[in-house]
């Protein structure tokens, strides 16, 4: 499993339907809006590397309302969540 981190900026007015769009997509797994430079985090989790850059380079690459992107590539997690159980109700 290839993990990445996706900073996003958006035309202005098309944050929350990008948003949308992204969280939507196969191998987005989550999508957050943000302060700071960038309009959108979104995390990618891929089976592999040919997998991410198809994401990336050929998917996400058409999307209009993204006006500038910078990709990270994550090499080790040291800190996990579960949130299947975060949000499961009655456990």
């Amino acid at each position: 499993m290839v993990t990445s981190i996706l900073l996003l900026r958006a035309k202005r007015g098309s944050v929350k339907s990008l948003a949308e769009d992204l969280a939507s997509r196969k191998g987005i797994s989550e999508v957050y809006s943000v302060s700071g430079n960038f309009d959108l985090v979104a995390i990618a989790r891929v089976p592999d590397n040919d997998a991410l850059a198809d994401l990336v380079t050929a998917e996400l690459a058409t999307i209009d309302a993204i006006t500038h992107s910078e990709t990270m590539l994550a090499f080790r997690a040291f800190s996990r969540h579960d949130l299947q159980s975060m949000f499961s109700i009655g456990n």
